[in-house]
């Protein structure tokens, strides 16, 4: 570890990564190779694009993409705004918008077509993508202009999302609301949509056109790429998604640099960056402000998810910034197919319901590994800053008011293909001021969250950490600032656990509690157990031998 801040901080030079690793990462990054153009230019205008907001522009862009295609270069889209159907992008294009181009596209649904994609990790139908492109190779999308995806023609409102004049507002706008008065929806159809049982997934048998009257229901994502190489996204703002807003699928070598993602904060699945299945990446300098996840890591959902079994791997994420989003960085729960070689440094997390949010529940399978997390600021997390979660359940993160917290009791179950596996996370350097929680593990009793290092952190929190059914977990030089103190740190059926130079409010009732009958091998060392009222409490029938104390 520590070679990982030189590692992750290395510089691109001619699309090559190059360090010399440390024992416990990776031994090289492979090459990230962006596209290249030629200089020839096919302004949009000349294949009579009209920029007054009332024009469709959608064949205009069709013809000007298709000509530079053939030659290679940039498709020019000039200051100005620019209504649009949907935009399939092709080979050797650069779709670069100018500052103070507004690419605004149709709120008519009936102007994108059902397709054959995949939505949440599997074979699905769902409306084509604003922006998209198949099977591609030397792409990008580059300029300082903005793409609307007019997502609130698409998306339902959970009323607790909006204040009560905004509800009042919504519902006279149109649309119709939900028997239980709870879910505003744009039209009847997508409302028919949400009471289907798994709308949108494509079932043996079934076509496209068993899904035309939930059609509304069935939101794009807003940028889609798939099988997609040496992919260049750059400097664009992307906002009003109808669903997730960048979604590269199976792609390889990519760069995202300076792209700004933005969404509602009450526009559910409105993930501002999900990268599934791909290869080889940077992310940099960018910035998310969207309704639920902010930079995502995925890679199939269970059976279908690990038959693909293509992991996302090879991707360093800096200098970028998350304000609200469900996660600032996470990784899940649609994960089967794995995720390994993973590196973030240098983010800032604002406002965010979790921190570090890694996910995945049983069912799922896959294996998360080699994950290195160094330099990360947060301020004003509703729920964890650091969570690892393999019993997630598709709830809100964040607590109900007056919900009672509480570690569930699991029980094991047999080993199978659909077993997740969490093992090899390094975090350091992390700070929060602000959140529920500090660090909460919750593991298997069949399959641990497995070695875990939290090292230089400083966590101010309602709770400070909560470990059930870990194995290998070693926190040093870590401060728990928790204002609940009954107790600081709280394990439960985990084993092999180091607590190394914990810091924490002087005074607190309780420092450690250590229950369930599966603990074992805790140690508390190079600790000031001093400044509690109390050191280690033990649950029934554990052994004082489960713990070891070293004072200071």
């Amino acid at each position: 570890m520590k070679q990982l801040t030189a590692c992750v901080l290395a510089l691109f030079t001619g699309g090559l990564l190059a360090f010399r690793p440390a024992a416990d990462t990776p031994p090289t990054l492979p090459k990230v190779v962006e596209p290249t153009f030629s200089r020839d230019t096919f302004n949009i205008t000349k294949y009579g694009a009209v920029a007054d907001g009332q024009t469709l522009n959608t064949e205009a862009f069709r013809k000007a993409i298709d000509a530079c295609s053939q030659k290679g270069g940039v498709v020019l889209v000039p200051r100005g705004l620019w209504l649009t159907g949907p935009i399939q992008l092709k080979s050797n294009v650069n779709l670069h918008v100018q500052r103070g181009a507004l690419v605004q596209f149709s709120s008519k649904l009936s102007d994108f077509q059902l397709i054959k994609t995949n939505w949440e990790g599997v074979d699905a139908v769902r409306n084509q993508s604003p922006l998209s492109g198949s099977d591609l190779e030397n792409i990008a999308i580059t300029g300082e202009g903005v793409f609307d995806g007019a997502g609130d023609a698409w998306r339902m409102v959970k009323k607790e999302k909006l204040a009560e004049g905004q509800w009042q507002k919504l519902v006279k706008s149109g649309g119709v609301v939900d028997a239980k008065g709870t879910t505003w929806y744009p039209t009847a159809q997508s409302l028919k949509g949400s009471t289907t049982t798994k709308p949108g997934v494509l079932q043996p048998g079934k076509d496209i056109a068993d899904y035309a009257d939930i059609k509304d229901f069935l939101r794009p994502n807003m940028l889609s790429l798939q099988r997609c190489k040496k992919v260049l996204l750059e400097g664009f703002t992307i906002q009003n998604s109808p669903a997730w807003t960048i979604h590269p699928l199976l792609c390889e070598n990519i760069t995202l640099r300076g792209v700004t993602a933005r969404n509602p904060w009450y526009g559910q699945n409105t993930d501002a960056l999900d990268l599934e299945s791909c290869k080889n990446g940077i992310v940099e300098n960018c910035t998310f402000d969207v309704g639920d996840d902010g930079i995502c890591i995925k890679s199939g959902r269970d059976e279908q998810g690990r038959k693909r079994g293509v992991p996302t791997e090879n991707f360093i994420i800096r200098d970028t910034k998350v304000y609200h989003a469900h996660g600032g960085f996470v990784i899940g729960s649609e994960m089967s197919g794995g995720a390994r070689n993973l590196y973030v440094t240098n983010c800032t997390f604002i406002g965010t319901d979790v921190g570090l949010r890694f996910k995945t529940t049983r069912g799922r399978g896959g294996v998360v590994e080699n994950i290195f997390v160094d330099g990360v600021q947060m301020t004003d997390i509703a729920g964890e800053a650091i969570l690892f979660d393999m019993y997630y359940a598709a709830k809100d993160p964040v607590q109900v008011t007056g919900e009672a917290f509480a570690i569930p009791e699991i029980k094991a179950e047999p080993l199978n293909d659909g077993t997740p596996v969490f093992r090899n996370f390094r975090i350091k350097n992390v700070t929060c001021k602000g959140a529920a929680t500090g660090i909460l593990v919750r593991g298997l009793p069949e399959m641990n969250v497995q070695d875990i290092e939290i090292e230089n952190v400083v966590l101010e929190s309602k709770k400070g950490l909560v470990c059930q059914e870990g194995n290998g977990i070693r926190l040093k030089n870590v401060s728990l600032y928790s204002t609940e103190t009954k107790p600081v740190m709280e394990v439960q059926n985990s084993q092999n656990i180091t607590l190394d130079n914990i810091k924490y409010a002087s005074g607190a009732d309780l420092l450690l509690r250590v229950t369930g009958d599966r603990s074992k091998a805790v140690k508390l060392v190079n600790t000031n157990t001093k400044a509690a009222k109390k050191d280690v409490e033990l649950g029934q029938k554990l052994s004082k031998k489960v713990v070891t104390v070293s004072q200071l």
